[in-house]
């Protein structure tokens, strides 16, 4: 059996990390963090590293304060710690513009917002294939 994945969620809206948090635990998924804004998000993910113990993967919403969601990925795609760190952006944002924004900064996937579990089930086993892949 493989070992259960670590992931971090991050988004400003606790209701928001809430249904991330529910929809993940109907999939399986228990290994799971919590942060408010892409500060205390790139502050895990680091003190997380340092303990050996890294994500797996990263759910992360778009716009939030302090620093964007976009801003934590090009921030930790620019670090070798965490270069192949995979991210999931969540998002209102619906325009192709924005989807290439994403991919471009470093971002494994995209959900737009509201989300099912099968969606979140769908995108994780796509990240998972091409990471074992790699």
């Amino acid at each position: 059996m493989s070992k259960p994945l670590r992931i971090l969620l991050v988004d400003d809206f606790e209701m928001i990390r809430s249904l991330l948090k529910q929809a993940l635990k109907q999939l399986g998924y228990t290994d799971l963090s919590e942060a408010v804004d892409g500060i205390d998000a790139l502050d895990k993910i680091n003190k997380a590293n340092d303990a050996g113990q890294p994500y797996d993967l990263v759910f992360l919403d778009w716009n939030m304060p302090k620093m964007t969601g976009i801003e934590v990925v090009q921030k930790c795609k620019s670090d070798e710690r965490h270069k192949n760190l995979p991210f999931i952006m969540i998002t209102a944002e619906r325009e192709q513009k924005s989807v290439v924004t994403a991919l471009k900064a470093g971002v494994s996937d995209y959900v737009i917002k509201p989300f099912s579990p099968r969606q979140l089930s769908s995108k994780i086993e796509r990240i998972l294939t091409a990471t074992n892949a790699a």
